[in-house]
């Protein structure tokens, strides 16, 4: 595995291609501890050793499951986790967080869970609105300077927020969701991480599976939140014109001998030597398959043709039902 560096201020070396842990947990159907822990521990050999979890996964019971995983095999990974999603212990929902008290307390729950003394890139999950920016990361900066997380991040703050809190401590990573199903950052987010030496971490990046090629009506179970009306990309007339559009990966991919999802993790790659998706999943087949994307050359002509074949505006339905959480 190449490695990329994220951030410049605060740099963490991982390496180009991530492991998102959330679906070994909930969300994306049944869980299998086992082969959770057998992916991860391949993810490790091939040398996918950054981990992506985070406290509200479960909720908490993805935090332990890779605390479990790394337990022995610490000093090999590069483990990020988040806090702000409040939940309770049987899953219903708070509130976004940032106060400062309940990132000092959120901090202290998620080592634990985890097994570890320190956390390499502690995220803030979702912006809280109510509390400013200001006031959560110099709540996160004194973890750091505690020595119980080394680099902070945020996900999906908008360009301002961004700013404003690299103005307090050095942000090493926003993560947000980017894929060629969703390109809004590149207007104003993308270019302020780069003027300000961020990188970029996005999740998300096969478009929740469906750039994969292996979604259909058929395939979303009735424990998939994808089929629930919480991603309104996945339901009705959205789900058949962004199938449609998927065809056309799909062609592109025959082209060039590899899978849809390979291709489109390869086009996510080549954005930047500053960005490193984190592609989920919780079987050692997709982990092999996705890891083939970092042998996929695409030329300028090739990332024209995926970008044609994928209009930023062709794509139908809002990424959540509930955009009110995620900042514009």
């Amino acid at each position: 595995m190449d490695t990329r560096t994220l951030g410049t201020t605060s740099a963490l070396d991982v390496p180009e291609l991530g492991l998102g842990c959330m679906g070994m947990s909930e969300f994306y159907g049944t869980s299998d501890e086992q082969t959770a822990v057998e992916t991860i521990h391949r993810a490790l050999d091939l040398g996918v050793t950054f981990l992506d979890t985070a406290d509200m996964y479960g909720p908490f019971t993805n935090e332990q499951l890779v605390g479990r995983a790394i337990a022995g095999r610490r000093d090999e990974v590069q483990l990020a986790t988040k806090f702000g999603n409040e939940r309770n212990p049987d899953g219903s929902w708070v509130r976004i967080n940032g106060t400062p008290e309940y990132v000092a307390k959120a901090c202290d729950a998620s080592l634990q869970r985890l097994g570890v003394d320190h956390i390499d890139l502690y995220y803030q999950h979702r912006v809280d609105k109510t509390v400013p920016i200001e006031e959560t990361v110099g709540a996160m900066k004194e973890l750091v300077e505690a020595g119980k997380v080394r680099h902070l991040g945020l996900s999906e703050a908008a360009a301002d927020t961004v700013r404003r809190a690299h103005a307090v401590h050095p942000i090493t990573a926003l993560q947000s969701e980017y894929s060629l199903f969703t390109r809004d950052l590149e207007d104003e987010v993308l270019p302020t991480l780069r003027e300000l030496g961020i990188g970029l971490v996005p999740y998300s990046p096969l478009g929740r599976g469906i750039l994969t090629g292996a979604v259909t009506r058929e395939s979303l179970a009735g424990d998939d939140s994808r089929a629930a009306g919480y991603f309104p990309r996945f339901r009705g007339d959205a789900l058949d014109a962004n199938l449609a559009l998927v065809d056309q990966v799909k062609r592109l991919a025959e082209e060039h001998g590899c899978t849809p999802g390979q291709l489109a993790l390869a086009w996510v790659l080549a954005q930047g030597e500053d960005v490193v998706p984190i592609p989920g999943t919780k079987r050692v087949r997709y982990l092999e398959e996705n890891l083939g994307a970092t042998e996929v050359e695409l030329s300028d002509a090739d990332l024209q043709a995926l970008e044609d074949a994928v209009p930023r505006d062709a794509v139908v339905g809002d990424r959540y039902a509930d955009m009110s959480t995620v900042e514009a």
